[in-house]
């Protein structure tokens, strides 16, 4: 049996997980689940699953789910904070991890488990736009197997050539043709996006996806991270990454070789296909996903984004080119003044100014160490947090 530990085992991607695994549950032992503050949730699924171990980020939180485990009787064992997601994806037991917890939250359990040389499913992409070296070199250090669960970062996976990391001239890719749904204000009048509200804003014409990455999606934010995660994880430059919408959101992402041969992955828009993909590599096993019917569908369209309209694409591809802490600058930043703006702090246009006034005043430094990239995390979020308070001053 495949030992499986799911980070954010709550959230959207944990419990796709949890349906694929559900498929298959003979094949699979499941180390540990965690959670950040959702007790209720993490316990309904400790009654279902009864792992060997339930993590709660939070700590009083884990308190309340100790309780209620030893009250219904489980084995389960509960552990908090980071030093307890840290020990369950190390423990000799998992095999795979799935790195699913949303933001910075999930960078120090996502090293952790690359260190211990684990299957590391990675949903996070803000690990590797935080501390990209620094992750890689962790996979390399614990020879880990890395798996991109982003859908588009999977379709590429599944397009790419098994050499790749040699460089692209090398194996004969001309380019990254990175898909992107272009989210719920695609044709919005420029004029009215100050107007729009969370709920609108977090209403994804095709995915279901937590509040945070819907807004991302929105601005698209969540492409500019995916560049700067794509350049890392197939070895290549921004240069040769070119963002594409696609509405459908039925073609996850395409590679174009030097022959003109352009081969894309196309599937519903159901991350159960993804996760399957990297629970079964190099194999391929069920995921539960309705088979795609391309005749209903009809059509395929294609454009290029407005720039004007979605800022955060060249904010995102100015922090790689700056390098060093600049994307955990980005990250902090773009993580701040959205819980602003669903709160009903900001409007949601001023989402990208927040984050360009954070890549202007906070100088990046070279990403050496760890403590230097939460260091400067720490710094874009209290800037953002201090300009957002002065408009209620």
């Amino acid at each position: 049996m495949t030992g499986i530990a799911i980070l954010g085992s709550t959230g959207t991607i944990g419990i796709n997980t949890l349906d694929v695994l559900a498929l298959k549950r003979e094949k699979y032992d499941l180390v540990a689940l965690t959670a950040n503050r959702s007790v209720d949730e993490l316990f309904a699924q400790c009654e279902m699953w009864e792992p060997k171990f339930a993590v709660m980020a939070d700590h009083d939180c884990a308190e309340k789910l100790l309780a209620r485990v030893r009250a219904r009787g489980l084995s389960t064992e509960v552990l908090s904070g980071v030093n307890g997601l840290e020990y369950v994806v190390a423990l000799p037991e998992t095999n795979a991890v799935m790195a699913g917890i949303v933001g910075a939250a999930g960078l120090l359990p996502s090293i952790a488990a690359a260190r211990a040389g684990k299957r590391v499913m990675l949903a996070n992409k803000e690990a590797l736009v935080m501390s990209g070296q620094l992750f890689m070199d962790a996979v390399a250090e614990g020879n880990a197997v890395l798996l991109p669960i982003d859908s588009e970062h999977n379709a590429i996976f599944q397009c790419m050539p098994r050499r790749f990391e040699e460089g692209f001239a090398r194996v004969g890719v001309r380019q990254i043709l990175l898909t992107a749904s272009g989210g719920p204000f695609r044709h919005r009048p420029l004029s009215e996006l100050s107007k729009v509200t969370p709920n609108e804003a977090c209403a994804h014409p095709n995915w279901v996806m937590g509040r945070k990455i819907s807004v991302d999606s929105a601005t698209m934010m969540n492409k500019g991270l995916e560049i700067i995660e794509a350049c890392w994880l197939f070895h290549t430059s921004q240069d040769l990454i070119t963002v594409v919408i696609h509405p459908q959101s039925i073609i996850h992402s395409m590679v174009e070789y030097v022959d003109g041969s352009v081969l894309a992955q196309l599937g519903n828009p159901d991350m159960r296909t993804p996760i399957a993909y990297a629970l079964g590599w190099p194999e391929r096993c069920e995921s539960g996903v309705d088979t795609l019917d391309i005749v209903s569908i009809a059509r395929l369209d294609f454009e290029a984004p407005d720039t004007d309209r979605f800022p955060c694409l060249s904010l995102a591809r100015n922090a790689m080119r700056v390098g060093g802490t600049a994307g955990a600058i980005l990250n902090a930043a773009n993580e701040a003044a959205v819980a602003a703006f669903l709160a009903g702090r900001i409007p949601f246009t001023d989402i990208a100014a927040l984050i360009e006034k954070a890549l202007e005043e906070i100088p990046a430094r070279d990403a050496d160490t760890l403590e230097l990239v939460l260091e400067d995390d720490a710094k874009s979020r209290t800037y953002v947090d201090e300009l957002v308070a002065q408009r209620f001053t």
